[in-house]
């Protein structure tokens, strides 16, 4: 076995796989599928070829090979199988799977396998719905946990920015007429894959968007707000390690940007139960900003 990076527990390996932790034990019991070390104390503890293995084993049971036949597999046989499924057309959650795997293997054939079918499938836009969106989600969960190391999410983040840079560059420019969203992401904050995923959507309905990326303070905010004058504001607060509260932050971040509608997601947002008011919209995660970018955004809004 390779030198692990890292170390995981049963919950980690649960959080990764989507797998419940009394599945993974039978797994291990039944069909000797991993063989996790123990510590001094006789705690299980897993490593990175038991992550793989276990997301591989998840991801081919879910379009159903039996668990018998996986454990039976060699490392070469199971590789070829996930790549092959990775071509294929599967549900969502397999492909969220298959990506989660190519970045914990930092395998870009594995990734684009699965992108480059499915962009063929549904188009760039559909596919950053179907796939993309759900993964990302987890990515959070994972990032949160820290369930993945930074130089896998910032493989995976790399590949999938590459073709969001080239989609959005295809993009016509907004419309002078409609809402104009600046995007931003607060000081400490690094999930700018999903900022530049709002990027893309926005511009692909038509909207002018000003994308300042991260690492932004509110006094920063303020200026680029005086410059180019937004009708909106997009940010993401997953991270809690702020200078002030996250409830803090977003009153002075609302009462800085008064002229315009403030649009809020993030772990935080939802864990700290920050509540719309005023000028300010929270949204729950991705898929609702999606929905309420595609209803359909007034320049003036109120």
């Amino acid at each position: 076995m390779a030198t692990s990076l890292a170390i995981y527990s049963i919950k980690d390996l649960e959080v990764l796989s989507g797998i419940k932790a009394h599945t993974i034990r039978i797994w291990e019991k039944r069909y000797d599928l991993l063989k996790p070390e123990r510590t001094e104390t006789n705690i299980r503890y897993y490593q990175d070829d038991d992550v793989k293995l276990l997301l591989n084993a998840a991801l081919l049971n879910r379009n159903g090979y039996k668990i018998s036949r996986i454990a039976s597999m060699s490392e070469a046989e199971i590789s070829q199988a996930v790549l092959e499924l990775s071509g294929d057309e599967v549900d969502p959650q397999v492909m969220s799977d298959a990506l989660t795997l190519s970045m914990l293997e930092m395998d870009e054939r594995k990734f684009n396998a699965t992108m480059d079918q499915k962009i063929s499938e549904l188009g760039f836009r559909e596919a950053m719905m179907q796939v993309v969106f759900p993964f990302l989600s987890r990515l959070s969960v994972l990032w949160m946990t820290g369930s993945v190391l930074p130089v896998q999410e910032n493989f995976i983040s790399g590949l999938i920015k590459q073709k969001l840079y080239l989609a959005i560059d295809s993009l016509k420019p907004g419309d002078e007429q409609k809402a104009t969203f600046l995007l931003y992401l607060p000081e400490q904050e690094e999930q700018e894959l999903s900022l530049l995923l709002i990027h893309y959507l926005l511009k692909y309905e038509g909207y002018k968007v000003i994308n300042l990326g991260r690492n932004i303070s509110l006094e920063d905010l303020k200026q680029a707000c005086k410059i180019s004058n937004p009708t909106h504001i997009f940010t993401i607060v997953n991270d809690a390690l702020f200078k002030q509260s996250v409830k803090d932050y977003v009153e002075s971040l609302c009462l800085y940007c008064r002229e315009c509608t403030v649009l809020l997601t993030g772990i935080q947002i939802t864990r700290q139960q920050i509540k719309s008011k005023k000028n300010c919209l929270t949204f729950d995660g991705l898929e609702e900003i999606q929905q309420y970018i595609q209803a359909g955004v007034p320049r003036n809004p109120g």
